[in-house]
């Protein structure tokens, strides 16, 4: 996509740990350049520091607060600083494992503001200070979940935040496709990572019997569809929710 080399410019949000991690050592294992971006930022250097020492290019980590306008401006000049324009950015950046799980009439309006700063803001947040830095032919991918789709009793703010993102990704699939960009949603089944296994008991065995395919999703089965969808193959796919969760539901 880049025109000075084959490498691209990856800047994926959420990246110290996780689906997040998992996105940016599978795209710097292809020679890209990848922009690790968290809050947590040393859970994003170490994670940066792995990939470096193992990839053929440098990982930068940068701390992010997805929520603010100034820290995502940071974010574009640093990414813009590293590869002069972004090819692809990942918005994976949530909370997840920490959201409080009670029924909707007691849910913390401050827990559910918060929620839908990071999880939905964010994301907008994000997209809004790269997008001058997209390059014609660049991808935007938005992680949301598959429980949008079969709802999630006393989870609603997050489960309310996720469809916030599929909607989000239809109108920037509208308004940068003149632009030649796409923008699609991967909505991952429970995937287990570090966040998952804290968030509830016998992660693994979660809702394994209700999938065609019945073993846990593991962070690798979420890697292809983004590089997929990162990829020339996916040029004219864009505005699409894609579930990656072993057929436990069809859309």
């Amino acid at each position: 996509m880049t025109s000075t080399s084959n490498a691209r410019t990856v800047v994926v949000t959420g990246a110290g740990g996780g689906l997040g991690a998992q996105f940016a050592r599978a795209f710097a294992a292809l020679g890209d350049r990848v922009i690790l971006a968290d809050i947590d930022a040393d859970a994003a250097s170490r994670t940066a520091a792995e990939i470096s020492s193992t990839a053929a290019v440098p990982a930068l980590a940068v701390h992010v607060d997805v929520t603010d306008r100034a820290s995502t401006d940071a974010l574009a000049a640093a990414a813009i600083a590293v590869g002069e324009s972004v090819d692809v950015l990942i918005n994976n950046a949530a909370i997840y494992g920490t959201v409080t799980r009670s029924p909707f009439e007691d849910i913390d309006e401050g827990e559910w503001d918060r929620v839908m700063a990071v999880n939905l803001k964010g994301p907008w947040q994000v997209a809004r200070a790269l997008s001058p830095h997209l390059v014609s032919g660049g991808r935007v991918i938005n992680i949301s979940s598959a429980t949008v789709f079969s709802g999630s009793a006393q989870w609603a703010h997050y489960v309310a935040s996720k469809a916030g993102v599929i909607g989000l990704t239809r109108v920037l699939a509208k308004e940068l496709g003149a632009r030649d960009i796409t923008v699609n949603t991967v909505a991952p089944g429970f995937t287990l990572t570090e966040a998952s296994t804290a968030l509830i008991e016998n992660a693994a065995e979660y809702g394994v019997d209700r999938g065609a395919i019945r073993r846990p999703i593991s962070p690798e089965d979420i890697v292809g569809t983004v590089l997929y969808l990162a990829s020339p193959a996916s040029a004219f796919v864009t505005g699409q929710t894609i579930v990656v969760d072993g057929g436990r539901q069809f859309i």
